[in-house]
């Protein structure tokens, strides 16, 4: 099994930016532009590496390769993005590798690409300025549009399989993995299950019983052999269910309108541990959005508006406005979710005015926009 956080470590130390790996500060799949240039990145890694793994390491400065890490991000929707617009796509993992000296709420994403071997990758339909039917290669460490004259040869497998070779997982690493995590979340009940004799999972998190029923915010969940981290988030609640063969995670949202506010379930994801040192991690959709009165959804739509052009000019907030712009990026979502369309363009126009303005407001957006991409992708 590899251990992901040595993989980097080894990508990074062995390899500048080549025809099986290329490293980004971050990634922005919910514009248009950073949508294509990542489709294009997938498509050439893939073209170029007919029988070997590609990778993609995101929260890495290009100039240094110093760590510095991007927001946890969750969407294990990105699969559908890639089939959407590709043909003959191959299998993308989507990573979130926590690194000690990061901040809880930052880690390192990892893009594994695995090639649909003997097929060639190409754009399906228009996306940004690439045309459909394009096709890429990797030109050293740039992503190029080729015209497929001759055929590709694999000149890197057995690089990449000494560098995978080289971050095997070993008892050594588990541990310290484990002790680590016990001890940076000890003010929020650490806790660690071993299945299967071979794997070993860790959660925190802050509890809350309710009618019988335990809860945990500010969750944290690590595959402490992989150093991967299955699920993060400061704001949603999550439940969790531990059986001997499955770790079982019910993630939920607070949603609502002038006060009235309740919990709705958004996802389950359930990890199988499996006898041959293997598990799968599968997720369901729960998510129904809330239906409201169109009335009231129109006088919220205005008022955000109003409430964004107040920012934009600089002009003072009254109690009443910074409570509704606390509210603000969820009320967006409940207007998109109520077929208020151009609500998630108001959003997205609003981002940076957010961002100036209050970092707890900002977070909101950003779960926002999370879960806008977990129910557009499903």
């Amino acid at each position: 099994m590899i251990n992901k956080r040595l993989l980097i470590k080894n990508l990074l130390a062995h390899n500048d930016e080549n025809s099986f790996y290329d490293k980004k500060r971050q990634l922005n799949i919910g514009e248009k532009e950073g949508k294509a240039k990542f489709l294009k990145h997938i498509c050439a890694l893939s073209n170029s590496n007919p029988e070997n793994n590609s990778y993609i390491v995101i929260g890495v400065e290009d100039e240094d390769n110093a760590i510095v890490g991007i927001d946890f991000f969750d969407d294990s929707k990105i699969q559908n993005l890639v089939n959407a617009y590709l043909t003959n796509p191959p299998l993308i993992s989507y990573e979130n590798i926590p690194f000690p000296h990061l901040p809880d709420n930052l880690v390192v994403g990892l893009v594994t690409i695995r090639p649909n071997r003997g097929r060639i990758c190409s754009l399906r339909k228009n996306i940004w300025k690439y045309y459909g039917g394009s096709i890429f290669l990797r030109d050293g460490s740039i992503s190029m549009p080729k015209v497929f004259d001759i055929e590709i040869k694999d000149v890197n497998s057995g690089l990449v399989a000494s560098i995978e070779n080289n971050s095997h997982n070993n008892i050594e690493h588990t541990l310290d993995g484990v002790f680590d995590f016990m001890k940076k979340r000890r003010d929020y009940h650490p806790a660690y299950q071993v299945f299967k004799e071979y794997f070993v999972v860790c959660w925190a998190g802050k509890e809350k019983k309710s009618h019988e029923e335990t809860y945990f915010s500010r969750v944290d969940i690590e595959l402490i052999n992989e150093q991967v981290k299955l699920f993060y988030s400061d704001l949603d609640e999550v439940s969790i269910n531990v059986t001997p063969e499955q770790f079982e995670i019910v993630e939920y949202v607070h949603l609502g309108l002038q006060d009235q506010f309740k919990y709705y379930p958004l996802e389950r994801v359930t990890i199988s541990f499996k006898d041959n040192a293997n598990y799968d991690i599968d997720s369901q959709l729960l998510f129904e959005p809330p239906q409201f009165d169109k009335k009231v959804l129109h006088h919220i739509y205005n008022t955000n508006k109003a409430l964004v052009e107040r920012l934009k000019k600089g002009y003072e907030l009254t109690a009443g406005q910074k409570k509704d712009l606390k509210n603000l990026p969820s009320t967006y979502l409940i207007l998109y979710l109520n077929d208020f369309k151009e609500a998630l363009t108001q959003l997205e126009v609003a981002k940076p005015y957010l961002k100036a303005y209050n970092q707890q407001v900002y977070q909101s957006y950003k779960e926002s926009m999370r879960i806008l991409r977990k129910v557009k992708y499903n």
